[in-house]
Parts: structure tokens; sequence; C-alpha cells
């Protein structure tokens, strides 16, 4: 194990637990602050949470979490917490994520049909909680990550104010058919990597849920169809987009012409997703050092490059994308 302050204080909390005999393993992080361990006995593990107070909060996790178990959804039970220190203990998942499901030769119509299930029932759900609305405002904050960080770090471009603004201006209409959408709950990065298969089987547990958001109804569908980590075809996205829109309630669907417009509002949600996730890579690897992060860029630009073909994007938009090719 890492023997640094923080996995010290762990330690020492953990040996007051009482836990059978055990050892701690660092499992890798996230785009957060936030740092995972495996805590192993003989016959059992759990994943230890290490959220540092100054720079993480645990409440939110904690509210969503008990909230998405009461309505039915595969999360990670608490088994201890310690709030001051920022320290805690979740059931554990395993190892099985989405692409190691893939490699073992799960199908992936078997997934897809319970990760929809699962997205049905979240956006069915009472919210009780005072979750954040994802409005115009932060779709643009989060396509300034492409033009402050994807650009001048990756790319070697640094768009003028100019540029700036008429790619604000031009995108602004398709931010508002987003934003004017019909609202539900929404994880937030409902993908491959936040959904795994436990020891016990299906369904899938769903994990990194403490950001959700109310949100348009197709901003999680997008998340997992068009996965910064995954390819598929368009074909079997399509399919499956259909089958989750014909599972709506006519409330939803009513807001839609058919499917075909469904989906492109779908595509649309990807598209301002992966402008988002090719920032946040490049500012994680080049302000954060997390350099790892720079090989997830080629797919996500692979789909943003899909997307500005398939969408009817005005030109003040795809000039500044078009650069990024």
């Amino acid at each position: 194990m890492n023997h640094d302050a923080r996995s010290q204080q762990a330690l020492s909390w953990l040996n007051h637990q009482n836990l059978p005999r055990f050892s701690m393993q660092l499992l890798a992080g996230d785009a957060s602050f936030r740092r995972y361990f495996r805590v192993s006995s003989e016959k059992k593990t759990w994943v230890l949470m290490d959220a540092p107070p100054d720079k993480e909060n645990l409440e939110p996790f904690l509210d969503v979490q008990a909230w998405l178990h009461d309505i039915g959804l595969r999360v990670p039970t608490k088994v201890a917490l310690n709030m001051k220190q920022g320290f805690l203990l979740l059931e554990d998942f395993a190892d099985d994520t989405w692409a190691v499901c893939r490699q073992k030769g799960i199908p992936l119509d078997v997934m897809f049909a319970d990760a929809l299930q699962q997205l049905h029932r979240l956006q069915a759900a009472q919210v009780p909680l005072n979750l954040p609305v994802f409005d115009v405002a932060r779709m643009q904050q989060e396509c300034d990550l492409y033009l402050d960080w994807y650009l001048p770090k990756v790319v070697g471009i640094v768009p003028n104010q100019e540029q700036r603004d008429a790619f604000h201006q031009g995108f602004l209409p398709s931010l508002e058919t987003l934003a004017s959408l019909p609202c539900v709950p929404v994880h937030l990065d409902f993908h491959s990597r936040n959904l795994m298969l436990p020891p016990s089987g299906l369904p899938l547990g769903i994990i990194d849920f403490q950001d959700a958001v109310v949100g348009s109804v197709t901003y999680d569908l997008a998340s997992l169809l068009y996965d910064c980590y995954q390819d598929y075809p368009e074909s079997l996205r399509f399919t499956w987009s259909s089958i989750f829109f014909e599972g709506l309630p006519q409330a939803l669907k009513s807001a839609f012409t058919d499917v075909k417009h469904w989906h492109a509002c779908v595509r649309l949600t990807a598209f301002q997703r992966h402008l988002k996730a090719i920032g946040i890579f490049s500012r994680l690897a080049y302000r954060d050092g997390k350099r790892q992060f720079l090989d997830e860029i080629p797919l996500t630009k692979q789909h943003i490059n899909d997307e500005i073909k398939a969408l009817n994007l005005p030109k003040s938009v795809t000039c500044l994308l078009a650069v990024a090719k």
C-alpha cells in the first residue's frame, strides 16, 4: 500500500472498525481529488473512499447514494463513515467493469438491457434532494473547457475573443434546444467505467453518482451510447436508443415528433458532452499532471468528428472544431 499521511490515517481508522485482519491496496483514482483503496480480509473485500475534507465533500455522495438505494438502483451500500476525516467504507463491486464484461464475452444486449432498465427507473423517480439544474449556463461553461484546455494545450491554438464569442453565439441555439427538453434526474456520468458487474451478478452496479443533476431526458443515454471509453456501430446505438425511447412514458415521448427526432437530440447531447470531456482530459493532463488521460482523447475526438458530420452545426462552431481534426 501507499504509505502517505492520508493512507496512515485511513489505516488507523479502519483498525477501529472491527474488521477481520485486512490489507489495503490503492486502486485507480478518478477525475477528482478522491482516491480509492481495496480493503481485503481473508473472506471479504470492501472499497475505501479517501475524500480529503479540504478538497472533497462527502455529503453529496451520501445523499445521492441513499436516494438511489431507496428507488431500487444497484449502488454500493455504506459500511462505515468518518465524515470529519473524509473516509467512507463501501461495498466492493470488484473489478468487472463494463469493458471487462465485454472482454469476457458477456453479450452487450444483456448489459444494455439492464442499464436501460435502471435508467428508466432513475428517470421515473421523485427527487427529494435539491439537485443542481443542468442549464444553458452550465453547458456553456463546459464548452469553455474545450476552448480553454483542449485547443491551446493539445492542438496549440488559442482562440481569440471574437472566435470565442462567435462559437458561443453559434452554439447557443443548440444548447437552448437541449435545455428545452423534458427534465429528469440525471446521473451525469452514466458510462462504462461507472457500471460494474458485481460478484453476485446482475443488476449492474452503479458508481460515481455524486454529481447527479436535474437535466435533459437524453443526457444519461447519450453518456452510455456515445461513451468516451467505448465505441459501437451507429446502427447498434440507434437500436438501443429506439428501445429506450419506446419505453419512455408518454409524457416524455410526446416532446419528440418521432424516434428520429429523439435520436438526433441524443446525438446533440453527446456532442456537447464530448466537448466537455475532451477539455477535462486535457486539463487533467496539463494542469493536474495525470498524463494518462491523454490516451482518452483520440476516441473522444473521433466522436466529435462523427457528430460534426451528423449534426447541422453553424460555421462559427465548426470552424473551431475543424482545426482539431
